[in-house]
């Protein structure tokens, strides 16, 4: 299945939308992302299929929806089609924390990370917490920082609520770069997890300290399978933290080996205005 999409918007759902232009964002591990200007709007419309290592990937936009429909307001739309599920939300314009902070990965003059810009990354995070989320997917891009505020995006992998029984399915980690130790060592040997805020901010930990540095937070080889890379994760220690200024050892912190010892979302908050 290799090689799949990028998939078009099927009919019924070029009907449901109206769009007046569309631009192909991504088509990738199971999903096709469209930017679609529609009457009502900008939207992000995501495809789910089935894809080489995945089947779960064909319900993870319908998932998604269901969690935002319980976060948001706003006017989120999904359902099925021949491969899978869709789903359409607000576009949300910004540029990714990966990308935004890229002058600090120059390498013979970094810049010290912005604590206002790590500071909203933790206020969506601790939004989310707050309404008894766990996201489960932690990454730099999938924070979105804009003009007036930072969202937390690609929410499909997120418990702590209510799920239709014909969009759930189980959870099988992330994206492994930025995967708290315990998630790592739990599905190594039972396949699955439970995502955590604990692990939510190991995560936003190693998510600052790959995009201030371009280091993963682990050491193993780029060529190394996932396996190899989970297991590096649950038993080698983080490389050292070398992010300057006070967002270095609240990193630190948030990647304690122990989840116990983590400061909570908005104690990184805290912490950071404190800094100021």
């Amino acid at each position: 299945m290799s090689g799949r999409g990028p998939f078009d918007l099927p009919k019924h759902v070029e009907s449901t939308l109206a769009p007046t232009s569309r631009r192909l964002v991504v088509n990738r591990r199971g999903s096709t992302v469209w930017d679609v200007l529609t009457p009502g709007g900008r939207q992000a419309v995501k495809l789910g299929y089935r894809s080489q290592t995945h089947e779960w990937t064909a319900l993870a936009p319908a998932r998604e929806a269901s969690v935002l429909c319980q976060l948001t307001p706003e006017d989120i739309r999904c359902g099925e089609w021949e491969e899978g599920t869709w789903s359409a939300q607000p576009w949300r314009e910004g540029e990714s924390l990966f990308d935004l902070w890229k002058p600090h990965r120059h390498p013979t003059k970094p810049a010290s990370p912005d604590l206002a810009e790590a500071r909203s990354c933790a206020a969506a995070l601790a939004g989310l917490h707050e309404h008894g989320w766990a996201h489960g997917d932690v990454q730099p891009n999938h924070f979105i920082i804009g003009a007036t505020e930072t969202t937390l995006i690609d929410l499909a992998l997120a418990h702590g609520g209510l799920v239709p029984d014909d969009y759930d399915f189980r959870y099988h980690g992330c994206l492994v770069h930025y995967e708290a130790p315990e998630i790592s060592r739990a599905i190594l040997e039972h396949g699955t997890a439970v995502p955590t805020q604990q692990a939510d901010i190991y995560a936003l930990g190693a998510a600052w300290f790959i995009s201030a540095t371009g280091w993963r937070h682990v050491d193993y080889p780029d060529d190394a399978s996932r396996e190899e890379q989970r297991r590096a994760i649950a038993t080698k220690p983080h490389r050292r933290i070398n992010v300057p200024g006070p967002l270095g050892s609240l990193i630190e912190q948030m990647m304690s080996p122990n989840p116990a010892d983590r400061p909570t979302s908005a104690d990184v908050c805290q912490e950071l205005l404190d800094a100021r």
